[in-house]
């Protein structure tokens, strides 16, 4: 018989009791309600889309499709007023009365606000949501943030914000950062990366009262006097469980909503799972627990025998590309003793304690290969006595001296924790193996091992080595896509080997699987029949992602943000006008300056794009291509026109080089700068190429990054004219459009060829001049703006997204 189950929120724990539910072939029809208006997506992975390395789309787990295939009721964007239990009914806000035999409730949690004085002022938020997200992400360089908290939402938050050149200053009232994790010593580590990084951390540092003016936050005054200005306050200080619904349904609720060990609440036709959850005591923020629990709840509505059981848990991270582990009990306590290992030319520290001969808690920091053979020896209380001169070590020096890398994982037990998100063990994966998995996309789609926040992934890949042995090759490359069993790199081989100038050719001498490709390879070989072929391969706009089809940035809400380009920055009356007269004329909801020195209008309908282009061409202007794989922008400062410090015409050669590139397809996005001196007002040595100017010419670097990963570019050369700081940027792209694979940054191919195999090519002149030969005569082709052929058709024969086949997901 059917059950109609009603599911109350789409957070990670519903979304995979559902999926437990439907894969057991459960006869169920299903309403979910969620308050935020959108489905179920990752949250762990909020931070990476806040820091620019993820787009939404990407952390999606479930999208429409998997709504519609399994027959859910989507209600999203509302709310659910009360729960009648007698009649077994929910009311929703407007007003429609639905009926349910079994009701989940994932009602999640709530941020806490310190009630402090001006708690409720416009820019204070917290950071839970995609809302909160965004909020952060509009913010660029010159805005000031404050945020309270120095636990692992408040550090993130401040790591997104500060990669987009944000001035962040975190602030928390304990002595070191993420102290229910990390001990003093490595907090201090993780304060020093966070300091390099240009964040201010503050600790011991009491919050007084949050300032104001005319509404809006203005600064976070101290208890000891200390004024912090802020554009926006972000508090990052704990979660509360959220009973309210369950509360005035007459659920029993402490701190959470009550349940046993089957996750039923005192209502027998009611669970619960996730963050709003009390079991035994206990509530739970990490997600191993939570889909514990949703596994349980399912089992327990298809009548199957289950309990939950809660475990030991570690916590392992990665903060602002730090790698932290914790796990156990390591505070100070008498008889207890310590083992610490310091590298400080590595960031490494290890400490474990120990009682009556038995590891009882651990702190890792820098290096956490060895983390779930700690946690073993932890959870099993293994007697250390006789491993104990080399255990600090690491299981693969056991025995006296290093073993195989792969020992360590060999000696795992089956029941040693992999991935900790989903709480996978050895033994699961070794099963699935077995069972015929033989690849890391079999094994994480059997297990799900690896398939959350990613940290696990060498670690299942080693088990897969142990497991099958000589059978498997760990991968040095992935395939391009399921297509095709050949990597980015050497299908690109084949390109220019074999002169494969179309796709038909390269999906015949590639031996394609499919008949035309996926919306995963036609991208990527798009780009390279580009690159490699200017002037036989002509551009197939429906193998482009949904952004560069539009020539528009597709916002949330359907509407899209159009850029006009401003050369270095720089603009003029006339454009400002046409750029105000265009919002007025297409009623404009934002008008935005952006990080990248232009303006950004957004909330333009779609239909309308080609007449507010007709417009701005009008005026002289072309797109910004702030949608592309290529170039974006090139940020200047003022430099000698206007500067007392300036030491050359930065100004000036940036709105060269971005007339030099612009149009210019790339493997990823491209982002420029130029600094008029060393105090580097245009940020040049976090961007893919920087030059900084000096007195004896133009250094240039290449290889930043301000994203999850911040890095400082790496010294490719010093010229002393225009000119040749011109050739050398051309060169250095096009030898990164001719050999970077699809999708990486620069500082990522930097990475795999090195440094000194690119800087030789660039200091060759003979090479050089060849590498801008051919860049010019791509830009032959290329250089033009796709709004010049477009804007004026009419707004009814420009597609529209419904018909588009290509993913739109970047």
């Amino acid at each position: 018989m059917t059950q109609n189950i009603m599911v109350i929120g789409a957070g990670m724990a519903t979304g995979r009791a559902l999926e437990h539910l439907f894969e057991a072939g459960a006869d169920v029809n299903v309403t979910l309600f969620n308050a935020e208006p959108r489905g179920n997506y990752n949250r762990i992975m909020l931070s990476p889309v806040l820091a620019g390395d993820k787009n939404y789309e990407e952390i999606v787990t479930h999208d429409a499709d998997w709504y519609a295939a399994n027959g859910v009721t989507c209600r999203f964007g509302e709310r659910v007023a009360s729960i009648d239990r007698a009649a077994k009914t929910v009311t929703a806000q407007n007003g429609d009365v639905l009926p349910y035999d079994k009701l989940i409730l994932g009602t999640g949690s709530n941020p806490f606000m310190i009630p402090l004085p001006g708690h409720d002022l416009e820019g204070v938020i917290a950071y839970r949501d995609l809302e909160d997200t965004e909020r952060m992400m509009a913010l660029g360089a010159g805005n000031k943030v404050v945020v309270i908290g120095g636990g692992l939402l408040g550090l993130e938050a401040a790591a997104g914000m500060a990669a987009r050149g944000v001035d962040v200053t975190v602030v928390h009232i304990m002595g070191h950062l993420m102290e229910r994790q990390l001990d003093e010593a490595a907090g201090y580590l993780l304060r020093k990366a966070l300091v390099d990084k240009g964040i201010t951390v503050m600790c011991q540092a009491n919050s007084g009262e949050i300032l104001g003016a005319d509404g809006h936050v203005s600064a976070l005054l101290l208890d000891d006097g200390t004024e912090l200005p802020c554009d926006l306050l972000v508090m990052a200080v704990g979660i509360r469980p959220n009973v309210a619904l369950a509360a005035e349904a007459g659920l029993a609720v402490g701190r959470g909503i009550h349940v046993d060990d089957q996750m039923v609440t005192s209502d027998a036709d009611i669970l619960a799972v996730g963050e709003c959850v009390e079991h035994d005591g206990a509530i739970f923020g990490l997600v191993a627990p939570l889909y514990d629990q949703a596994k349980v709840a399912a089992q327990t509505i298809l009548g199957e025998d289950a309990a939950f059981v809660q475990k030991e848990l570690s916590t392992k991270l990665k903060v602002t590309g730090c790698d932290l582990f914790s796990a156990g009990d390591f505070a100070d306590g008498e008889g207890r003793e310590d083992i610490v290992f310091r590298d400080p030319g590595r960031g490494v520290y290890r400490r474990l304690v120990i009682e009556n001969n038995v590891v009882i808690g651990t702190v890792m920091y820098g290096d956490t290969a060895n983390s779930n053979w700690f946690f073993g020896l932890i959870r099993e209380r293994t007697d250390i006595s006789e491993m104990r001169e080399t255990l600090i070590f690491g299981p693969a020096y056991q025995g006296g001296a290093p073993l195989d890398p792969l020992a360590a994982v060999a000696a795992l037990p089956r029941d040693a924790e992999i991935c900790g998100c989903n709480g996978i063990c050895k033994g699961m994966i070794v099963d699935a193996i077995e069972g015929g998995a033989s690849d890391l996309g079999a094994v994480r789609s059997v297990t799900k091992a690896s398939g959350s926040c990613g940290t696990c992934t060498g670690l299942v890949e080693q088990v897969l080595a142990v497991t099958l042995g000589d059978e498997f090759v760990m991968p040095s490359a992935q395939p391009i896509c399921g297509c095709c069993d050949l990597s980015h790199e050497d299908v690109r081989r084949m390109i220019k080997s074999q002169e494969l100038k179309s796709m038909a050719a390269v999906w015949q001498e590639c031996a394609w699987k499919t008949v035309d490709g996926c919306h995963v390879c036609r991208p990527a070989l798009n780009y390279y029949l580009i690159a490699d072929w200017p002037l036989d391969y002509l551009d197939d706009p429906q193998s482009r992602f949904i952004n560069e089809r539009k020539h528009a940035n597709i916002q949330k809400d359907g509407t899209f943000s159009v850029v006009p380009r401003m050369w270095g920055g720089i603009t003029t009356p006339d454009e400002l006008r046409a750029i105000a007269d265009a919002a007025d004329k297409f009623a404009v909801p934002t008008v935005k300056v952006t990080g990248g020195q232009r303006i950004d209008l957004l909330g333009v309908k779609g239909e309308d794009l080609p007449a507010i282009w007709a417009d701005l061409n009008a005026a002289g202007m072309v797109s910004g291509h702030a949608y592309s794989k290529g170039l974006r922008t090139v940020k200047t400062c003022v430099g000698t026109d206007h500067c007392r410090f300036g030491t050359q015409d930065s100004t000036g050669l940036g709105i060269k080089l971005e007339k030099a590139l612009w149009g210019a397809w790339t493997p990823h996005k491209l982002k420029l700068g130029v600094s008029g001196c060393p105090r580097n007002c245009a940020e040049a040595t976090c961007k893919d190429i920087g030059v900084v100017c000096v007195d004896s010419g133009y250094q240039i670097g290449i290889g930043g990054a301000a994203g999850m990963d911040v890095r400082e570019v790496e010294r490719l050369i010093d010229v002393e004219t225009e000119e040749e700081t011109i050739a050398v940027i051309k060169a250095m792209s096009q030898l990164y459009r001719e050999n970077a694979k699809y999708l990486d940054r620069i500082y990522k191919w930097m990475n795999k060829v090195g440094l000194e195999w690119i800087r030789e090519r660039i200091a060759d002149p003979e090479e050089r001049a060849a590498l801008v030969a051919r860049f010019d005569l791509s830009q032959t082709v290329y250089q033009k703006d796709p709004w010049a052929e477009h804007a004026l058709k009419k707004a009814e024969s420009y597609q529209p997204i419904a018909n588009l086949t290509l993913e739109a997901a970047e």
